[in-house]
């Protein structure tokens, strides 16, 4: 087996580029991902059934299908069924943030049903409407217990996203693709584009670790 990692030289601005590519569309689908897990979450938790059921329904849905089926669905299935044009990168983040925040939603509402419950009776009997309660008392507590969660959803996001070059958005797995097809070195561009993407998940796990502990010290 010849394997020759000089091959790489010509390609590395542009794997640089296409990891930049990556952190970005994962910082974007994060954000996205919790803003919509956010009132799913609260949804699952509503003593009203028309809002636990649906919040309940879409949660199950979501994670009970392939992010693959998901992205073929709004990149290609939603245009062609509604007969509109949609960029790449735009159903590369809804797919990907929509997958997410089933995920973000079970995260969200674990850590607000691990606050104690004297918390919403202690606000209530101070005269605060239960919107109000959740919002100003509970889930402040809450996402500051599962951010920890939330940084962990973030690393597997980074690693999920490599799917997204199937539709061709140029992140770090296009790239990868882009130099196989051109100079057949499918060992080192494979080699190259995984201690990238082992670089910076280790690096945001470790970063993570560290501010869990600094949390837990200042408690």
């Amino acid at each position: 087996m010849n394997i020759d990692f000089s091959s790489l030289l010509p390609y590395i601005p542009l794997f640089f580029k296409g990891l930049l590519i990556t952190i970005g569309f994962s910082l974007v689908t994060v954000l996205f991902g919790l803003l919509l897990g956010l009132p799913v979450a609260l949804g699952r938790l509503s003593p009203k059934k028309v809002l636990s059921a649906p919040a309940g329904a879409y949660i199950e849905i979501i994670r009970g299908t392939p992010s693959l089926l998901q992205l073929y669905l709004i990149a290609y299935g939603i245009p062609i069924a509604f007969g509109v044009s949609m960029p790449i990168f735009l159903a590369g983040v809804l797919a990907l943030s929509i997958n997410s925040s089933a995920y973000v939603a079970e995260i969200i509402r674990s850590g607000i049903q691990a606050v104690d419950k004297g918390q919403m009776e202690a606000a209530r009997s101070l005269g605060l409407s239960y919107g109000q309660t959740m919002r100003k008392v509970i889930i402040p507590q809450a996402i500051k217990n599962v951010l920890p969660a939330l940084g962990n959803e973030f690393v597997t996001i980074v690693k999920e996203s490599s799917i997204v070059s199937i539709i061709g958005i140029s992140d770090l797995m296009r790239v990868a693709d882009i130099m196989k097809s051109q100079t057949f070195r499918i060992f080192e561009a494979l080699i190259f584009a995984a201690v990238l993407y082992f670089v910076v998940t280790f690096s945001l796990s470790k970063g993570l670790r560290k501010l869990e502990k600094r949390w837990k010290s200042h408690e």
